[in-house]
């Protein structure tokens, strides 16, 4: 089973972030963090294509890695989650694995953090947006905010169990955890922030808000999430021109096919 859809999110006191932490494909989504080694991301997607569990995948990779003690790695697929940080990161690091939380597979990872309040903060905030799971999990749905609407034509809640869009959860995940202190490093004013979600659902059109960074500010959270609803509200002002333009020339073609049928009745 495949699942709807896989994602990453980041930010950090250092510019770029968004081209070397956060990859996704159609079969899961990796992190690579502290001493970042991108080709851990690439090839913990390709191992995910190729059908391994992303526990597998990720422990091989980090098993042929004479760095690994001072990187972060993990990742989710359709069926459970990974979450690694090497002896050697930068304190406070550490990590969250929630797959047995209502919001379904999903992980936390930090290093140069305030502290274990940061990685709980995140996994908080994601979690009181998730869709619920049953009667028990209810609770938290009086504190969902109003969110953004997705831009295809879907509600906010488009499964209708008060779960707000996916990349807005990501967002305020990553508010959340800004707001409990972030990356410690207060001297380093340059900031970055991404957004990749990885939809695996098919659609006539691909999404144009799922795939967003902010590769320099002092403002990173604020600067995301301004992009985010702007390319929200780009993409559904170009779903309606199309729709429109779509119905034109439907009509259009209606009328020349019934002026061609009335010629040859004539």
């Amino acid at each position: 089973m495949r699942p709807r859809a896989l994602h990453r999110r980041v930010t950090t006191r250092l510019a770029g972030v968004g081209t070397l932490c956060p990859f996704a494909g159609e079969h899961g989504a990796v992190a690579t963090q502290s001493l970042v080694n991108i080709e851990l991301g690439r090839k913990g997607v390709e191992y995910l294509a190729d059908g391994l569990a992303v526990e597998d995948a990720l422990e091989a990779l980090l098993n042929a890695d004479d760095g690994a003690e001072n990187r972060q790695l993990h990742g989710v697929d359709a069926d459970g989650s990974f979450v690694f940080s090497g002896e050697e990161c930068k304190p406070w690091f550490g990590g969250h694995d929630g797959s047995d939380a209502v919001a379904g597979h999903y992980t936390v990872a930090g290093n140069l953090l305030t502290g274990e309040e940061v990685i709980e903060a995140v996994a908080d905030a994601y979690e009181e947006h998730a869709p619920q799971r049953g009667a028990e999990s209810q609770a938290g749905t009086e504190g969902a905010r109003e969110s953004v609407p997705p831009a295809d034509g879907e509600p906010t809640d488009p499964d209708g169990d008060g779960a707000a869009p996916l990349p807005d959860r990501l967002v305020e995940a990553l508010a959340a955890g800004h707001k409990a202190g972030g990356d410690k490093r207060e001297e380093l004013t340059v900031q970055s922030a991404a957004l990749v979600v990885e939809d695996t659902e098919e659609r006539a059109f691909g999404r144009a808000y799922t795939d967003l960074r902010v590769d320099a500010t002092e403002t990173p959270i604020a600067d995301l999430r301004a992009t985010y609803e702007l390319a929200v509200e780009g993409h559904a002002d170009a779903m309606a021109k199309y729709e429109a333009w779509r119905m034109k020339g439907e009509r259009a073609t209606g009328v020349r096919t019934r002026k061609h049928r009335n010629e040859r009745s004539e």
